[in-house]
């Protein structure tokens, strides 16, 4: 008999994670309003934006405004994927970053041109100065359960990348299925390992929903003792170097089955379909999220 989170922490990863593969550019001022909604629904962990060069991500171009305008609700984090975008971060006044390595070193050559010891390499003075100011860590694991160059990865070889981070410092691992390839057992299996063997570390689950398996793996991870998970408002976002992986998982989608579960999340599902229909108008592709058609059709 297994026994489930009686608490479930949601991290809303659209603002950032959602919209910024957009093709449309999204006005900053839609942005806002977007966030501002989320808040209101009772998000209160949250990825923003990401400081990167607007050259290679246009839709972030406005980063410094959305840090400047957002209400400071709970933890807010930005993706900083260099050493610029993490100096960039610090002038801004961020108190929470995310960085991100691929286990897979064909995915972390395709994504930014290094390998994975490479990536690792880079980060770690990052990763020391971040610590020494004060600032909440977050490592995002990416192709941690398969590749799209790659095939599966050895869950082992996830692992001695989520020890290395650890060994670093940082407070937080985000342990993501990139392409939504994983299947239950496999999300049961490696974040069992992942609570065994790091058993201090803030653990977090990132879901892509590809296959449709996403509420199924969050249910596996639930049972491994997993009560942090990463969703997009309206299943937004994908993985521009992840051929075929399509968007997040939707918030609204997992917080009404956690809701059905009597675990707790602080979160107004209507109110997240709100603040997605206020988004809706201002990306290219139709929401179509379980919880959203209810509402849409006005049965939620």
């Amino acid at each position: 008999m297994f026994i489930l989170p009686k608490n479930v922490t949601i991290i809303e990863v659209g603002p950032r994670d959602g919209l910024q593969n957009e093709k449309k550019y999204v006005e900053t001022e839609q942005k806002l309003e977007f966030i501002q909604a989320l808040q209101g629904a009772g998000i209160t962990e949250m990825e923003l934006t990401s400081f990167v060069s607007p050259k290679w991500v246009p839709q972030m171009a406005d980063a410094k405004d959305i840090i400047a305008n957002t209400p400071q609700v709970g933890q807010q984090f930005v993706l900083t994927p260099n050493a610029k975008g993490v100096e960039l971060a610090l002038e801004a006044d961020v108190q929470s970053v995310a960085v991100f390595v691929g286990v897979s070193n064909s995915f972390n050559k395709k994504n930014i041109n290094r390998s994975t010891d490479e990536s690792m390499a880079a980060l770690e003075p990052v990763i020391a100065n971040l610590k020494e100011a004060g600032i909440f860590v977050r490592a995002c694991i990416s192709t941690a359960f398969y590749c799209p160059y790659e095939g599966k990865i050895d869950p082992k070889d996830t692992l001695a990348l989520c020890r290395r981070f650890e060994t670093f410092g940082v407070d937080e691992l985000s342990v993501a299925d990139t392409i939504g390839m994983a299947n239950p057992q496999e999300s049961y299996n490696l974040f069992s390992m992942l609570k065994d063997e790091l058993p201090d570390m803030l653990m977090t689950a990132h879901f892509h929903d590809t296959r449709k398996m996403a509420i199924a793996n969050i249910f596996a991870a639930l049972q491994a003792g997993i009560d942090r998970f990463d969703t997009s408002a309206g299943g937004l976002g994908g993985c521009p170097f992840a051929p075929g992986a399509t968007g997040n998982v939707a918030t609204e989608d997992v917080v009404h089955m956690l809701d059905t579960l009597g675990i707790t999340t602080g979160i107004d599902v209507k109110k997240i379909c709100e603040a997605v229909k206020m988004i809706a108008p201002h990306v290219s592709r139709p929401i179509d999220t379980a919880m959203y058609r209810l509402f849409e059709n006005g049965q939620l």
